[in-house]
């Protein structure tokens, strides 16, 4: 007896710990939303709502946020409920949660412009476009809108302290891009359509030359160009394969095509060769197991993606073609086009117009000079070229008149 008395202690002690502790931590947890009394109703409103998102309580924190907002309207807290509430759609994720958590954060950015929380919430908006990007061979609106978000955070937040994030962001965004373009055109390079191919690999080389293939779309580019006749216009291109990517397998390649095109064949520089170094060394291998992951996810790959600067300009916008009137020839009128710059259009006034102006002086100067040096003309030749003659019908009219009249 002596030992069984014990015995039921301890396995009542050990029964009875759990329970006690689940109610010591409850009650801790349960204290974290207590407020003190003399608490602004706004106040209370917000750090009951935060606590409700902590908790994975999103509706209802998100309700307790709007009540808040339509209560108070020149709360102190209203800045932080409008975050709040992008943020907890940001958290929850999913397809509905990101799409209307990009749309608060433009909504947070259009009603507080000059908040410190304002470059944040741009990053977040373009990470939202970022998290729902697909593969590069699917829909490409997302890697877009991502692109352009992160651009604009980089034309109107240069100083922020998020600025490195938002580079590495944007450069495995463009290279997402940049697979999708590649894939397009080399599927039109196999097709033999090479007006097509040299069209896209071009305009890969112009966006994004920070592409990770960039030297194969030089490449095509080049060998397109010789395909369609313009053997002249490939060698920068091969040209750039040596100079840009040092240590590119297709470097002996178009060191050959320059010295059969008579071309002279470049260096590249220290800074260009430390570079290309420097992604060899980056450039991660993988083995089967990654490729089956990467085949099977739903994701883009961005691991191949290159460090180093951001260019946010794409290629130059093409020259506007207007049509400009030439000088007035006598006898004959028609219409000059010629390349006309943004600028001049901008500009306002019409083109050709002081050359026209111009030649219409001259040619009044030169008229009058002429009628001046000349000898006058005589009187009976004003009248003889003022008055014309009378048409031929008119004249048989009246002799055959005077014909009838003449016997009576």
């Amino acid at each position: 007896m002596s030992l069984r008395r014990p015995l039921r202690a301890i396995i009542i002690l050990v029964l009875t710990v759990p329970f006690l502790s689940g109610c010591v931590f409850r009650r801790h947890h349960d204290d974290a939303g207590a407020v003190n009394p003399g608490d602004q109703p706004d106040k209370i409103l917000y750090e009951k709502a935060m606590h409700e998102i902590d908790k994975g309580r999103y509706d209802v924190g998100r309700l307790t946020l709007q009540t808040l907002i339509n209560t108070y309207p020149d709360s102190e807290f209203l800045s932080k409920s409008k975050l709040a509430i992008a943020d907890s759609y940001y958290s929850e994720g999913g397809v509905s949660g990101l799409t209307q958590a990009e749309a608060e954060f433009r909504d947070f950015i259009t009603f507080f412009p000059t908040s410190p929380e304002a470059p944040d919430a741009q990053y977040k908006a373009g990470m939202c476009h970022y998290r729902l990007m697909a593969k590069a061979d699917r829909d490409r609106t997302e890697a877009k809108l991502a692109e352009a978000e992160f651009k604009e955070f980089l034309l109107k937040y240069p100083d922020s302290q998020t600025m490195p994030r938002v580079k590495r962001r944007l450069r495995e965004t463009q290279e997402v891009l940049a697979q999708g373009d590649f894939k397009i055109a080399r599927f039109y390079y196999s097709k033999g359509a090479m007006r097509a191919a040299q069209s896209r690999f071009q305009e890969i080389t112009d966006r994004y030359p920070d592409f990770s293939r960039v030297d194969n779309a030089l490449w095509y580019v080049g060998q397109s160009l010789e395909r369609l006749r313009k053997a002249n216009d490939a060698a920068p291109y091969y040209a750039r394969i040596i100079t840009d990517h040092p240590l590119s397998p297709l470097v002996e390649d178009a060191k050959e095509r320059l010295t059969a095109l008579h071309q002279p064949i470049p260096r590249p520089t220290r800074a260009m060769l430390a570079r290309a170094q420097a992604d060899a060394a980056r450039r991660p291998g993988k083995d089967l197991f990654q490729k089956m992951g990467g085949f099977l996810s739903g994701g883009p790959d961005t691991s191949a993606t290159r460090r180093g600067p951001v260019r946010l300009g794409g290629p130059k916008p093409s020259e506007v073609e207007v049509a400009k009137a030439p000088e007035p020839t006598p006898g004959a009128s028609s219409i000059v086009v010629q390349p006309v710059g943004e600028d001049s259009l901008k500009a306002g006034t019409p083109i050709g117009s002081a050359a026209s102006g111009a030649s219409e002086s001259g040619g009044a100067s030169t008229a009058g000079q002429e009628s001046g040096d000349g000898q006058k003309p005589a009187a009976g030749s004003d009248a003889q070229t003022s008055e014309p003659a009378p048409p031929a019908k008119k004249k048989a009219k009246r002799s055959l008149f005077k014909r009838i009249i003449k016997p009576f």
